[in-house]
């Protein structure tokens, strides 16, 4: 287990597979994937969680890498462009703005541990899209 930050750690991890996997994959492969990721985190985190008495334990970082590789699929491909959305991402999962702090409370589980971060993606997502359009 990463000792600090744990959450930045497995955003980070992403990374590498979105690189590796992303190039050489169908566009549809690769969100089928992402689909397939995220439901097998729900059932990892559920099982994981029940294991470790803590439904959402700091070791678990499954949660922000499948929803970072979807921010990842849905960013320009350009260092800059990853880098804020990883700024991005990182900042909405910590802060969890409404409604994402809710949905944490009260879904409970393996789904509860998962959908907080899809939230954060696309709330990365959105602000990443009005950025290019302000700049185009």
């Amino acid at each position: 287990m990463i000792p600090f930050a744990p959450g930045t750690f497995g955003t980070l991890l992403a990374l590498p597979i979105f690189w590796i996997a992303g190039p050489r994959l169908d566009p549809i492969v690769y969100l089928v994937g992402v689909a397939a990721l995220f439901a097998l985190g729900v059932w990892a985190c559920e099982v994981t969680g029940r294991a470790l008495g803590d439904s959402d334990h700091g070791a678990m970082v499954w949660d922000e890498t499948v929803a970072f590789l979807l921010v990842l699929f849905l960013t320009p491909v350009y260092s800059y462009w990853q880098a804020f959305a990883f700024l991005l991402f990182r900042v909405f999962d910590i802060a969890k703005p409404p409604p994402i702090r809710y949905y944490e409370r009260t879904v409970k589980g393996g789904l509860g541990v998962m959908i907080d971060d899809l939230m954060a993606a696309f709330y990365t997502l959105i602000v990443l899209a009005i950025a290019k359009a302000i700049v185009n």
